[in-house]
């Protein structure tokens, strides 16, 4: 896991569902099979109604046409981001994009856990209305270590929360990953 890196960010609004981020009619892929994993990537945040992509503009495609990843490797958020169905298929869908951390005031604890548990990325938390001070195309300097959210093309910097006890499970890749390294499993 990166502690600090710099990235594209690429904003969304509150009650971001799992179909939303990845829609059923894509569940057809098999994520174990590295050729199907690839359109996870293609489809990931297809299913954000056009005139929420990349919020505060709208319209804004998150995977360009013909692509498999994205440009915007931090998605910002607002409250309860993926909400809805228990779909794993969501982190693995950002993940498989190409993003590496999403930033939001809260988590649906579904996605939250899936996300965590599979170690596809670094889900971090908020009390600042970052929606509404950054916008799809920032330059933004994450720092894991520091707390902190910087906006580049602004200078504003925000405070993140730690990660605290699922920060060693996301180093580790995932949660049977940090069991196997930990001694709780044995292969």
């Amino acid at each position: 896991m990166e502690t600090k890196f710099r990235a594209l960010a690429y904003v969304l609004g509150d009650n971001i569902d799992t179909d939303q981020i990845i829609p059923a009619q894509y569940l057809v892929y098999n994520p174990a099979v590295p050729e199907e994993y690839r359109m996870f990537g293609r489809y990931a945040l297809s299913g954000v109604p056009r005139d929420r992509a990349g919020l505060p503009s709208g319209g804004v495609p998150f995977v360009r046409d013909g692509e498999y990843s994205t440009d915007y490797q931090v998605v910002i958020a607002g409250k309860n981001f993926g909400c809805g169905s228990s779909r794993e298929h969501a982190p693995i869908a950002l993940n498989a994009a190409g993003v590496k951390a999403v930033i939001a005031e809260s988590y649906a604890r579904i996605f939250f856990r899936n996300a965590v548990n599979g170690g596809y990325l670094v889900p971090l938390e908020t009390d600042e209305r970052l929606i509404e001070a950054v916008r799809t195309g920032d330059l933004v300097e994450v720092d894991i270590d520091g707390c902190r959210l910087v906006n580049l093309a602004t200078g504003q910097t925000f405070r993140l929360k730690p990660l605290g006890d699922v920060r060693p499970i996301i180093e580790a890749g995932g949660l049977f990953r940090y069991a196997e390294r930990s001694g709780l499993l044995k292969r």
